[in-house]
């Protein structure tokens, strides 16, 4: 659909605009009683998230992220589907699955009773994706945007076999400077060190950041707290149909061989992402659905 298009049969007077983006991709620009929020189309994918009076995003964007057909977009909240991490079968498929780097149809647009804006996402199943997963499937994404900025995932099995999953809500959380932040709500989680040998640990009081970290926990009781002393927040994540979470940061050495990070972008952000994987592997029955969700909301200290 074009953008006048999508803006006659979803567009929000006063508060929900389609525009377009950077590289053409047409974006939901929100602006509510509640909060900003800008909305990729392609990649389903949350960019930016400012509650009303807050002077700083919830989300991380690097400046020099990709806006290409065919590439996922570098921050935000990119969507893992239908695995997280390296291709499963080591078949050459891409990292993280393949509905981060495809354009969604947008499904629906709504202002709730409490004034919070609603907006849902979706894909199907096509030949194109049956070569590289052979699932009959829907994907929905659920999105609100209000005081809280809420994301749902829901994977709707459409065929006649079971299938197996794994699956992240990648969110980069813009921070003030790395070093001054913590998440605080793993202590004594294992976790898989990913970023070392990949043996399981046992976390020592809060997460802080001060080399590479790629960490997938295992056995996590939501809430978990983003404490940023830099911006003065705290950031809170609570999560249904997960039992998992993921910490990343690249750091210095890796983050300048990524060509769609800036050198120092990783001082800027923390990954710490709602998901199943490892040994949290979600099978979906025919005509059955799964559903992953987490929210978000600002603490000031």
């Amino acid at each position: 659909m074009t953008i006048e298009q999508l803006n006659s049969e979803f567009g929000l007077p006063g508060q929900l605009v389609f525009v377009a983006g950077q590289g053409g991709f047409p974006v939901i620009r929100i602006d509510n009683d509640h909060a900003t929020a800008l909305i990729s189309v392609y990649a389903g994918q949350v960019l930016s998230y400012r509650p009303a009076g807050e002077p700083e995003d919830l989300l991380f964007v690097s400046r020099t992220a990709y806006y290409v057909d065919g590439k996922a977009i570098k921050g935000g909240i990119p969507v893992c589907w239908p695995w997280f991490g390296p291709d499963p079968e080591g078949r050459g498929r891409p990292a993280h699955g393949f509905v981060r780097n495809r354009t969604w149809t947008v499904v629906s647009s709504a202002v709730n009773g409490a004034g919070e804006v609603t907006v849902a996402l979706g894909l199907v199943a096509t030949e194109e994706t049956r070569a590289i997963w052979p699932q009959d499937f829907g994907l929905t994404l659920e999105i609100v945007i209000g005081r809280t900025l809420s994301v749902t995932l829901v994977t709707r099995n459409t065929g006649s076999e079971a299938f197996s999953i794994t699956q992240a809500l990648h969110t980069y959380f813009n921070t003030g400077e790395i070093g001054r932040v913590s998440v605080l709500g793993l202590d004594g989680t294992d976790y898989l060190d990913k970023a070392g040998d990949g043996s399981r640990k046992t976390q020592v009081g809060a997460v802080t950041i001060a080399a590479e970290v790629d960490r997938i926990y295992t056995g996590v009781r939501y809430p978990l707290v983003i404490e940023d002393k830099a911006l003065e927040r705290r950031i809170r994540v609570d999560a249904n149909g997960s039992h998992t979470a993921v910490v990343w940061n690249p750091w210095q050495k890796i983050a300048a061989q990524m060509g769609d990070l800036d050198d120092t972008d990783y001082t800027r952000f923390l990954c710490v992402e709602t998901a199943n994987t490892a040994d949290e592997v979600v099978q979906v029955l025919p005509g059955d659905e799964s559903r992953l969700s987490a929210t978000y909301s600002i603490e000031r200290q």
